[in-house]
Protein backbone atom coordinates (compact mmCIF):
# COMPACT_ATOMS: atom_id res chain seq x y z
CA UNK A 1 0.00 0.00 0.00
CA UNK A 2 1.20 3.47 -1.00
CA UNK A 3 0.08 6.60 1.58
CA UNK A 4 -0.09 9.56 -0.61
CA UNK A 5 -1.70 8.27 -3.29
CA UNK A 6 -4.93 7.54 -0.73
CA UNK A 7 -5.18 11.37 0.41
CA UNK A 8 -7.98 13.41 -1.24
CA UNK A 9 -6.86 16.96 -2.34
CA UNK A 10 -7.73 18.45 1.31
CA UNK A 11 -5.94 15.33 2.89
CA UNK A 12 -2.70 15.96 0.99
CA UNK A 13 -2.63 19.79 1.47
CA UNK A 14 -2.67 19.28 5.28
CA UNK A 15 -0.63 16.20 5.16
CA UNK A 16 1.81 18.84 3.58
CA UNK A 17 1.60 21.36 6.01
CA UNK A 18 2.11 19.47 8.81
CA UNK A 19 5.31 17.78 7.31
CA UNK A 20 6.86 21.23 6.25
CA UNK A 21 6.39 22.03 9.91
CA UNK A 22 9.43 20.34 10.80
CA UNK A 23 11.48 23.41 9.58
CA UNK A 24 10.49 25.09 12.68
CA UNK A 25 12.05 22.42 14.95
CA UNK A 26 14.58 24.66 16.51
CA UNK A 27 14.76 22.01 19.80
CA UNK A 28 13.65 19.30 21.75
CA UNK A 29 10.38 21.19 22.98
CA UNK A 30 10.08 21.84 19.37
CA UNK A 31 9.80 18.57 18.29
CA UNK A 32 8.13 17.35 21.06
CA UNK A 33 5.40 19.37 20.53
CA UNK A 34 5.42 19.05 16.58
CA UNK A 35 5.40 15.16 16.87
CA UNK A 36 3.06 14.51 20.00
CA UNK A 37 0.47 17.50 17.44
CA UNK A 38 -0.82 17.13 13.89
CA UNK A 39 1.56 14.77 13.38
CA UNK A 40 -0.18 12.01 15.33
CA UNK A 41 -2.09 12.09 12.57
CA UNK A 42 0.01 9.98 10.87
CA UNK A 43 2.57 8.63 13.37
CA UNK A 44 0.59 7.56 16.09
CA UNK A 45 2.47 6.83 19.33
CA UNK A 46 3.33 7.67 23.39
CA UNK A 47 7.19 6.89 22.51
CA UNK A 48 9.68 7.54 20.04
CA UNK A 49 13.05 5.84 20.56
CA UNK A 50 15.91 7.41 17.93
CA UNK A 51 19.03 5.44 17.71
CA UNK A 52 21.64 6.08 15.52
CA UNK A 53 25.69 4.80 15.12
CA UNK A 54 27.21 1.61 14.39
CA UNK A 55 24.79 -1.10 15.65
CA UNK A 56 27.17 -3.65 14.98
CA UNK A 57 29.56 -1.96 17.88
CA UNK A 58 29.28 -0.33 21.13
CA UNK A 59 28.96 3.51 19.85
CA UNK A 60 25.32 3.35 20.13
CA UNK A 61 23.27 7.02 20.87
CA UNK A 62 19.55 7.66 21.94
CA UNK A 63 17.39 10.08 21.84
CA UNK A 64 14.03 9.48 23.47
CA UNK A 65 10.90 11.60 22.90
CA UNK A 66 7.49 11.37 25.04
CA UNK A 67 5.02 13.16 27.02
CA UNK A 68 5.00 10.58 29.74
CA UNK A 69 6.61 11.68 32.87
CA UNK A 70 10.12 10.59 33.19
CA UNK A 71 10.72 9.32 30.13
CA UNK A 72 12.86 11.29 28.44
CA UNK A 73 16.38 11.35 26.58
CA UNK A 74 18.33 12.16 30.00
CA UNK A 75 16.80 9.34 31.77
CA UNK A 76 18.11 6.55 29.98
CA UNK A 77 20.24 4.42 30.23
CA UNK A 78 22.06 3.21 27.27
CA UNK A 79 23.63 0.16 28.62
CA UNK A 80 19.56 -1.67 29.00
CA UNK A 81 18.52 0.01 25.81
CA UNK A 82 20.62 -0.28 23.31
CA UNK A 83 20.62 -4.08 23.38
CA UNK A 84 16.64 -3.99 22.53
CA UNK A 85 17.37 -1.40 19.97
CA UNK A 86 20.41 -3.83 18.41
CA UNK A 87 17.96 -6.50 17.74
CA UNK A 88 15.07 -4.35 16.52
CA UNK A 89 17.89 -3.23 13.99
CA UNK A 90 18.60 -6.63 13.21
CA UNK A 91 15.05 -7.51 12.81
CA UNK A 92 14.45 -4.26 10.13
CA UNK A 93 17.45 -5.64 8.31
CA UNK A 94 16.08 -9.06 8.02
CA UNK A 95 12.42 -7.20 7.06
CA UNK A 96 14.55 -5.98 4.03
CA UNK A 97 14.73 -2.20 5.71
CA UNK A 98 11.40 -1.43 5.16
CA UNK A 99 8.74 -0.52 7.93
CA UNK A 100 7.48 -3.59 10.36
CA UNK A 101 5.30 -3.93 13.18
CA UNK A 102 4.65 -5.42 16.56
CA UNK A 103 2.15 -6.07 19.34
CA UNK A 104 2.63 -7.35 22.59
CA UNK A 105 1.59 -10.94 21.94
CA UNK A 106 4.78 -11.25 19.37
CA UNK A 107 8.06 -12.67 20.67
CA UNK A 108 10.53 -10.14 21.24
CA UNK A 109 8.16 -7.59 21.43
CA UNK A 110 9.59 -5.98 24.46
CA UNK A 111 12.97 -8.41 24.69
CA UNK A 112 12.67 -8.68 28.38
CA UNK A 113 16.17 -10.32 28.30
CA UNK A 114 17.55 -7.05 27.50
CA UNK A 115 16.79 -6.19 30.79
CA UNK A 116 14.91 -2.65 30.14
CA UNK A 117 14.60 -1.81 34.41
CA UNK A 118 14.42 1.80 34.14
CA UNK A 119 11.71 4.78 33.94
CA UNK A 120 11.73 4.22 30.52
CA UNK A 121 11.55 0.23 30.79
CA UNK A 122 8.22 0.83 33.45
CA UNK A 123 6.48 3.25 30.74
CA UNK A 124 7.54 0.42 27.67
CA UNK A 125 6.25 -2.53 29.63
CA UNK A 126 2.78 -0.49 29.49
CA UNK A 127 2.95 0.02 25.47
CA UNK A 128 0.93 -2.75 23.30
CA UNK A 129 2.19 -1.94 20.05
CA UNK A 130 5.40 -0.45 18.02
CA UNK A 131 6.04 0.24 14.49
CA UNK A 132 9.86 0.41 13.52
CA UNK A 133 11.69 1.63 10.48
CA UNK A 134 15.34 3.23 9.97
CA UNK A 135 17.47 5.72 7.88
CA UNK A 136 20.65 4.54 6.15
CA UNK A 137 23.18 7.13 6.25
CA UNK A 138 25.69 5.81 3.35
CA UNK A 139 28.15 8.80 4.09
CA UNK A 140 28.93 7.68 7.17
CA UNK A 141 27.59 4.43 7.55
CA UNK A 142 25.54 6.03 10.80
CA UNK A 143 22.09 4.17 10.49
CA UNK A 144 19.35 5.49 12.49
CA UNK A 145 16.49 3.60 13.53
CA UNK A 146 13.33 4.68 15.12
CA UNK A 147 10.72 2.93 16.84
CA UNK A 148 7.32 4.15 18.11
CA UNK A 149 5.80 2.41 20.57
CA UNK A 150 1.82 2.98 21.43
CA UNK A 151 -1.20 1.96 24.23
CA UNK A 152 -2.93 0.66 20.75
CA UNK A 153 -2.94 -3.22 20.12
CA UNK A 154 -1.47 -2.78 16.91
CA UNK A 155 -0.32 -0.49 14.02
CA UNK A 156 -2.16 -0.71 10.62
CA UNK A 157 -1.03 -0.90 7.55
CA UNK A 158 -1.67 2.73 6.73
CA UNK A 159 0.36 3.73 8.99
CA UNK A 160 3.04 1.19 8.16
CA UNK A 161 2.91 3.11 4.79
CA UNK A 162 2.93 6.31 6.17
CA UNK A 163 6.02 5.84 8.45
CA UNK A 164 7.96 5.64 4.95
CA UNK A 165 7.03 8.86 4.01
CA UNK A 166 7.38 10.88 7.38
CA UNK A 167 10.62 9.24 8.88
CA UNK A 168 12.42 11.49 6.54
CA UNK A 169 11.14 14.59 7.98
CA UNK A 170 11.45 13.66 11.45
CA UNK A 171 14.54 12.61 10.67
CA UNK A 172 16.00 15.73 9.28
CA UNK A 173 14.27 17.37 12.36
CA UNK A 174 15.83 16.06 14.95
CA UNK A 175 19.27 16.19 13.05
CA UNK A 176 18.60 20.04 13.32
CA UNK A 177 18.32 19.95 17.23
CA UNK A 178 21.39 19.56 19.10
CA UNK A 179 21.49 16.29 20.65
CA UNK A 180 20.42 15.27 24.21
CA UNK A 181 23.48 13.42 25.87
CA UNK A 182 24.44 10.72 23.27
CA UNK A 183 27.76 10.52 25.20
CA UNK A 184 29.03 10.28 29.06
CA UNK A 185 30.56 13.41 28.57
CA UNK A 186 28.17 15.16 26.64
CA UNK A 187 25.24 13.99 29.35
CA UNK A 188 26.84 16.50 31.53
CA UNK A 189 27.07 19.33 29.10
CA UNK A 190 23.98 19.53 27.56
CA UNK A 191 20.13 20.37 28.25
CA UNK A 192 18.68 17.22 28.65
CA UNK A 193 21.30 16.55 31.40
CA UNK A 194 20.92 15.71 35.00
CA UNK A 195 21.91 18.96 36.98
CA UNK A 196 25.23 18.45 37.87
CA UNK A 197 26.02 17.93 41.73
CA UNK A 198 26.42 21.65 42.65
CA UNK A 199 24.43 23.56 39.40
CA UNK A 200 21.14 23.16 41.88
CA UNK A 201 22.90 26.15 42.77
CA UNK A 202 26.92 26.39 44.12
CA UNK A 203 26.50 26.99 47.75
CA UNK A 204 28.11 30.15 47.38
CA UNK A 205 25.20 31.19 45.29
CA UNK A 206 22.50 29.72 47.68
CA UNK A 207 23.94 31.37 50.92
CA UNK A 208 25.05 35.32 49.03
CA UNK A 209 21.33 35.79 47.50
CA UNK A 210 19.40 32.89 49.66
CA UNK A 211 18.42 31.25 46.62
CA UNK A 212 16.37 27.86 47.29
CA UNK A 213 17.87 24.92 45.65
CA UNK A 214 15.17 24.84 42.87
CA UNK A 215 15.67 28.93 42.31
CA UNK A 216 19.18 28.23 42.32
CA UNK A 217 18.24 25.36 39.49
CA UNK A 218 15.96 27.69 37.66
CA UNK A 219 18.90 30.35 37.27
CA UNK A 220 21.46 27.71 36.81
CA UNK A 221 19.55 26.73 33.10
CA UNK A 222 18.45 30.59 32.56
CA UNK A 223 22.61 31.46 32.59
CA UNK A 224 23.01 28.54 30.01
CA UNK A 225 20.47 30.07 27.35
CA UNK A 226 17.19 28.08 28.43
CA UNK A 227 13.78 29.50 27.92
CA UNK A 228 10.97 29.00 30.32
CA UNK A 229 9.27 26.31 28.73
CA UNK A 230 12.83 24.21 27.94
CA UNK A 231 13.79 24.61 32.26
CA UNK A 232 10.35 23.82 32.63
CA UNK A 233 10.70 19.94 30.72
CA UNK A 234 14.35 19.78 32.31
CA UNK A 235 13.23 20.09 35.80
CA UNK A 236 9.47 18.23 35.22
CA UNK A 237 7.68 21.24 36.38
CA UNK A 238 5.56 23.83 34.51
CA UNK A 239 6.46 27.15 32.93
CA UNK A 240 4.14 29.21 34.67
CA UNK A 241 6.18 27.67 37.94
CA UNK A 242 9.41 28.68 36.00
CA UNK A 243 8.09 31.97 35.83
CA UNK A 244 7.19 32.52 40.05
CA UNK A 245 10.87 31.34 40.57
CA UNK A 246 12.46 33.41 38.23
CA UNK A 247 10.07 36.24 39.89
CA UNK A 248 11.40 35.57 43.13
CA UNK A 249 14.93 35.10 41.89
CA UNK A 250 14.51 39.28 40.81
CA UNK A 251 13.64 39.95 44.13
CA UNK A 252 16.29 38.48 45.82
CA UNK A 253 19.02 39.71 43.64
CA UNK A 254 17.30 43.18 43.29
CA UNK A 255 17.43 43.32 39.53
CA UNK A 256 14.52 43.38 37.14
CA UNK A 257 15.44 41.13 33.89
CA UNK A 258 17.21 37.96 33.33
CA UNK A 259 20.29 39.41 31.72
CA UNK A 260 20.70 41.21 35.25
CA UNK A 261 19.96 38.27 36.99
CA UNK A 262 22.52 36.53 35.03
CA UNK A 263 25.55 39.06 35.38
CA UNK A 264 24.95 38.81 38.99
CA UNK A 265 24.79 35.30 39.54
CA UNK A 266 27.79 34.03 37.44
CA UNK A 267 30.10 35.62 39.84
CA UNK A 268 28.92 33.63 42.64
CA UNK A 269 29.57 30.21 40.42
CA UNK A 270 32.86 28.82 39.79
CA UNK A 271 34.22 29.12 36.29
CA UNK A 272 32.85 26.67 33.78
CA UNK A 273 29.92 25.72 35.66
CA UNK A 274 27.67 28.21 34.04
CA UNK A 275 27.19 28.36 30.29
CA UNK A 276 25.60 30.66 28.65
Amino acid sequence: MTFLPTLSADDLHQYHKVVTRSVAVHSHLDLLAWLQGDMQAYLPHEILIASWGNFSQSDLHHDVISPLAGVRSNDTDTRTISPLMRKLFARWVEFGKKPFTLNAQQTGFLLEDTGLRTAVGDALQTMRSAIVHGIVDERENKNCLYVGFGTHESYNTKVRSAMSVVLPYIDTALRRVAHLPHQNQQRQETVGASVPANASGNTEALSAFSLTERESEVLHWVARGKTNPEIAMILEISSFTVKNHMQRVFRKLDVSNRAQAVSKYRPSVSPGNVQV
